[in-house]
């Protein structure tokens, strides 16, 4: 195999500590009282802050700790405010309170054993909504300012973040039961409140012939959501009459106008004055579409990726993404689409210009139903006239596998197109922002149609000269890692490394020691375990490390309560039994995702280190 390119330490202007340490992004932005509010990532301490602006301008609150949701391990909703007191949930699970004026905090609920989620605001109340899992049960509570809980509903396995009427007198939540994750299958619930704040009669229906609904939200004296029963997640207006929902389509777009809720209180669409704002998701790019009467305009089009709409006096504030810069707070009005920048959207380095993502569609073929798309990253022209000839591939599996790769800055690719490198972010099939069915052809095909995507996108690229056939690596995350394990396992594979970042190696084992969120996820990805697992069995990495035909790393938390520690560590250990190159960095203090710059810097460089060399040990 010819050598990688490798860079003179002069020709590196990026070091992984660098690229790690750029990347700060934003979330669950919310307006309260003429201030805006969302949560900013920390890199270097691995923590999250809660930030404010207002018109003294932008603040980071001192809640004495990262801010955040540990519900189904992905959280959501980790924050709410409610007439200049901000409740929000701490990185040890209490939830705290803290008086905006003066900055006094005191914690609101120290409950041991439980996890937290989906905080709302019931200013009528003078009280916190929030979803709380206890004891593998979860339910919706309220809280009252002295930190008394009440349980308002708990007969399903799972709840959203609730949404709370204009006048108070009503709420809205999505649910959903086991084995079904909450974009396959889930219920649209309301309630009227009670005289003493309980839900004394609760009306839930799923969409008409089944389907998801996600992101309730009331708009005057309308519920709207987003459901894909007509196979894209669309807006609908909900009626409602004898204990029955009637559903009136918002938009006939034929988009996603969201993508899978894996985290609570996420909103792609938001109510103004003279019509709606709504995010529409095409070929792995969000738009964002302003509808009202007469016609609808595209604005903000140099983002690909919105998010966290809401209003503030007349004008929308997102969070906005676009692949060459930091995270954005917007503020855009909608009568001209001009926008202002509140906070970040800086470039990320002064001598440094990042790559830019190219939209990449492989026609749907003989054997393949789905066009596929993806991005590609050439490597960077200064690498390109060092180095000169094709560049090697990184094929990149997001995870998930019901998530997608968005044309956003990600500083971690822009290392290797500056070291040489090509890399292409693969949306195989399964994956959300293509409606329903794409997302839907995955069941029963995990660790096949996704490998076969991943290998289309390969030989697309290859056959184009614009990547190195002998220099073809693959690396995933979660369940990414699976994907690329099972891409190396398979027949007349030409891989030359592959690289497991908290990947899934053995979907049995994963069922019986997974988090209850994801319990019954593996049978509708995999299909029936069959008798003794035998079907399942064929599909596990750890049974056939011997199938595995190149070198590979693996990169492990030791907190991670969703790949548990020890499938790295028996898979790592049965390659290296039998004489297959393994390497494994482990993390203790990780979990799923790694979260401190260090951690992932440190990640780059072995990385670049198994990339350049992949059989050393």
């Amino acid at each position: 195999m010819p050598a990688i390119p490798v860079c003179s330490a002069e020709a590196e202007p990026l070091s992984a500590q660098e690229a790690c340490r750029a990347l700060q992004q934003c979330a669950e932005l919310q307006v309260s009282g003429g201030s805006v509010f969302w949560l900013a990532s920390e890199p270097e301490a691995g923590g999250t802050a809660l930030w404010c602006y207002s018109r003294q301008g932008s603040r980071r609150l001192d809640t004495g700790g990262s801010v955040r949701s540990r519900l189904n391990s992905y959280g959501g909703g980790a924050y709410a405010v409610m007439d200049g007191v901000v409740c929000w949930i701490s990185e040890d699970q209490h939830l705290w309170v803290m008086d905006l004026d003066n900055g006094h905090r005191r914690k609101l609920v120290g409950t041991r054993g439980a996890v937290w989620g989906g905080v709302v605001a019931d200013s009528l109340r003078n009280r916190w909504l929030a979803v709380r899992e206890c004891h593998g049960r979860q339910a919706l509570v309220a809280i009252d300012p002295d930190g008394r809980l009440s349980v308002l509903h708990d007969h399903f396995d799972f709840y959203g973040a609730p949404a709370v009427s204009c006048d108070g007198r009503e709420l809205a939540w999505v649910s959903w039961m086991l084995p079904d994750m909450p974009w396959d299958q889930s219920f649209l619930c309301t309630a009227v409140v009670g005289g003493h704040g309980d839900l004394p009669r609760v009306v839930s229906a799923a969409p008409p012939g089944g389907g998801s609904v996600q992101q309730p939200q009331y708009a005057g004296n309308q519920l709207w959501v987003i459901s894909d029963h007509r196979g894209w997640w669309q807006p609908f207006c909900i009626g409602q009459a004898n204990g029955q929902f009637f559903w009136q389509p918002g938009s006939l777009a034929e988009a996603d106008h969201a993508n899978a809720p894996w985290q609570l209180g996420e909103r792609h669409t938001c109510r103004l004055p003279s019509g709606w704002a709504r995010v529409r998701y095409r070929n792995g790019i969000g738009e964002l579409w302003l509808e009202r009467e007469g016609g609808q305009q595209r604005v903000a089009g140099s983002f690909s990726d919105l998010r966290s709409l809401d209003r503030l006096e007349n004008d929308l504030l997102c969070i906005a993404r676009s692949p060459d810069r930091t995270d954005s707070i917007l503020r855009i009005c909608p009568e001209t689409g001009h926008f202002e920048v509140l906070f970040g959207g800086q470039p990320p380095w002064t001598e440094i210009v990042p790559v830019s993502p190219e939209s990449i569609v492989v026609p749907a073929g003989q054997d393949s139903r789905y066009a596929l798309q993806g991005f590609f990253y050439p490597p960077s022209g200064a690498s390109l006239n060092r180095n000169g000839g094709k560049p090697p591939l990184i094929l990149i599996a997001h995870g998930g596998p019901t998530s997608a790769a968005y044309a956003i800055f990600n500083p971690q690719i822009q290392y290797w197109c500056q070291r040489g490198f090509a890399v292409a972010e693969v949306n195989y099939t399964g994956s959300t922002g293509f409606g329903r069915a794409f997302r839907q052809a995955l069941a029963g095909q995990w660790g096949l149609a996704d490998v076969a995507d991943m290998f289309r996108m390969a030989d697309y690229l290859v056959d184009r000269g614009r990547a190195d056939p002998q220099r073809l690596f693959i690396q995933g995350r979660s369940s990414g890692g699976y994907t690329a394990l099972m891409a190396a396992m398979a027949p007349g594979s030409r891989l030359s490394g592959l690289a497991s970042l908290y990947g899934v190696t053995d979907p049995l084992r994963l069922r019986e020691s997974t988090h209850r969120f994801e319990s019954g996820y593996l049978d509708w990805l995999l299909g029936p375990a069959g008798e003794d697992g035998a079907y399942w069995k064929q599909k596990t990495p750890l049974r056939m490390a011997e199938r595995i035909s190149c070198p590979a790393i693996f990169f492990q938390g030791g907190q991670d309560p969703v790949v548990v520690p020890e499938q790295t560590r028996s898979m790592v250990n049965a390659m290296r039994k039998i004489g297959k190159p393994a390497q494994l960095v482990w993390f203790e203090h990780e979990a799923h995702g790694f979260r401190c710059s260090g951690n992932q810097a440190q990640m780059l460089d072995r990385l670049w280190c198994f990339y350049s060399k992949p059989n050393a040990q």
